[in-house]
């Protein structure tokens, strides 16, 4: 197999390159044994697209891993020891997959490994953030803490993506319907209705001759835009789980009016917080910075994130590197980071950050959940009544046609 890596030497310096191993542990081991320090390991093998479909069923969804760390921090609290937890949950947890995930760490936990090094080996389950929250709690014996912040950030991510799914369901129903309306009149109702404008002579409007040519094009050719489209959203999709199409997308989604600044604080909201509890945790910033880079969700942020962490490794402030991407962090951010440099209380003003971010997020949110529906259905509207119009308006000429 081949994996895409980035690491660190001991001196500090970036690689970035393919390595071909039987495993991830293979190539783990392999990196390690040449004295690299891991920043990302990711498999580099094409995925097509009836691979992603399969795969879907192997997941464990957000709401599960969820739910797990809910309850994994309400045991530790309750002093229940690691192990102890960890069978209680494995009895508990419904999905299967995750079930049998649990049980890999107990066991790993018992034959001697810690309980970061059990996470990492599952990290198809587990995100680099959750690992390094993990981690570095070990580190400073705040276990209990660490976990329940994970909790706390599973639900956020959760209620964001809820919200923003709740707000798309009805006018993606509504659109589909309109869609198969329209499909049925071109396809069906239109041709039936078309040889007797013909034979009548009558004046037919642009937009009734389009609508007329839309639906002779569909009857003679559906075969063919089937075989185009059904193809063309295939490679569509694999193209955007590639690297640059990730890229590609974020861009086509930050220049999206309104919703791109929603996804840009929304990404800010992330890193400030993340940030906050890393650094809080005891991470070196640049290290910290890079972490939350793989955790953030965006490619764009993600690549923006490495530089500004070269940045603070060369010597140079947080703020400064931060104000250099003013189109992705707003000068707000600059501003509350310089302070919190300025003072030594950086994780608490990154934590007003993403406060700050979050609520605005909310209220986005909220607001395109009302907006969004009445101007999809005016939309629809209006295509409706040309729809008719390019019907009746031709009838109608007809009738005055027989009244001369």
């Amino acid at each position: 197999m081949k994996f895409k890596y980035q690491a660190r030497t001991k001196d500090g310096e970036l690689q970035v390159g393919f390595i071909t191993a039987a495993s991830k542990e293979g190539a783990v081991n392999i990196l390690t044994s040449h004295n690299l320090f891991i920043l990302s390991l990711e498999s580099a093998e094409v995925v097509h697209w009836y691979g992603n479909i399969l795969n879907i069923f192997k997941k464990v969804n957000l709401t599960d891993l969820m739910i797990f760390t809910r309850q994994f921090a309400t045991l530790l609290e309750s002093k229940v020891p690691l192990n102890d937890s960890l069978k209680n949950l494995h009895k508990q947890t419904k999905n299967k997959i995750l079930q049998e995930v649990i049980f890999e760490i107990a066991s790993d936990i018992d034959s001697g490994l810690s309980l970061s090094k059990a996470l990492e080996r599952q990290n198809k389950v587990f995100s680099e953030f959750y690992i390094s929250m993990i981690r570095s709690a070990e580190i400073t014996g705040r276990l209990e803490e660490a976990v329940n912040y994970l909790a706390d950030y599973l639900e956020k991510q959760r209620m964001w993506r809820s919200k923003t799914i709740n707000a798309l369901i009805y006018p993606a129903f509504l659109i589909l319907g309109f869609v198969a309306v329209v499909i049925l009149l071109v396809t069906i109702v239109l041709p039936n209705i078309k040889p007797v404008f013909e034979e009548s002579n009558v004046y037919l409007p642009w937009y009734t001759r389009t609508i007329f040519g839309v639906g002779t094009f569909f009857v003679n050719w559906w075969w063919a835009i089937i075989l185009i489209i059904i193809p063309a959203i295939f490679l569509i999709i694999d193209y955007f789980k590639t690297d640059e199409g990730k890229i590609v997308l974020d861009e086509i989604l930050f220049r999206v009016p309104i919703l791109g600044g929603m996804f840009k604080r929304m990404y800010v909201a992330r890193f400030a917080d993340s940030l906050s509890v890393l650094i809080k945790g005891g991470i070196p910033i640049a290290q910290a910075i890079e972490i939350t880079a793989h955790s953030i969700g965006s490619y764009i942020y993600r690549d923006i994130l490495h530089n500004v962490s070269e940045s603070v490794r060369g010597g140079e402030l947080l703020s400064n590197a931060l104000n250099k991407s003013s189109d992705y962090f707003p000068s707000l951010v600059g501003q509350m980071v310089a302070i919190g440099e300025a003072t030594g209380r950086l994780e608490e003003l990154l934590f007003k950050v993403s406060s700050f971010y979050t609520r605005e997020v909310e209220d986005l949110m909220n607001r395109l959940g009302e907006l969004i529906q009445p101007i999809v259905i005016a939309f629809i509207g209006i295509f409706i009544g040309l729809l008719f119009a390019s019907i009746l308006i031709p009838i109608y000429n007809l009738i005055q046609g027989f009244k001369v």
